[in-house]
């Protein structure tokens, strides 16, 4: 059996994400947080402006904790969460609480899941196309 190694996502590939998350957000007139987690959940970067919500850090945090563990925008996953939704009972099944509004989105490389970014602070399809934009300057 060969397997191929994929480059794990880094410290600079983090600051990288957090940077045009941030730039983005900006442009848009928005505050925001933004989480960075590898593909084992250990928190890669964080930024919370001084300007955002509290609260804002920790919905980055979980939203992208929840993009990690399904291995998908937690925009796709809203409906799914619902009364009658195939994860609707998930989200008290698991050890940390997930989020599902969007701005959680995963990261791959070569086809592998490499880690998350979470982005907290504005609206939730505005931290969706921020969150999508800081993944897409990793390529």
């Amino acid at each position: 059996m060969s397997t191929t190694a994929v480059a794990p996502l880094t410290i600079e590939d983090a600051e990288l994400v957090v940077v045009t998350a941030r730039r983005a957000a900006e442009e848009a007139g928005v505050t925001v947080s933004v989480t960075v987690l590898d593909a084992g959940g250990h928190l890669l970067a964080f930024r919370r402006d001084d300007r955002a919500v509290l609260i804002s850090g920790e919905t980055s945090t979980r939203k992208a904790y929840t993009a990690l563990q399904l291995n998908a925008a937690t925009a796709d996953l809203v409906d799914a969460v619902q009364p009658g939704g195939l994860f609707h009972t998930l989200p008290t099944a698991l050890d940390r609480p997930l989020l599902f509004i969007a701005g959680g989105v995963p990261v791959h490389r070569d086809g592998r899941l490499i880690g998350a970014i979470g982005v907290g602070g504005g609206a939730p399809d505005q931290d969706h196309g921020f969150a999508t934009a800081a993944v897409q300057a990793l390529v």
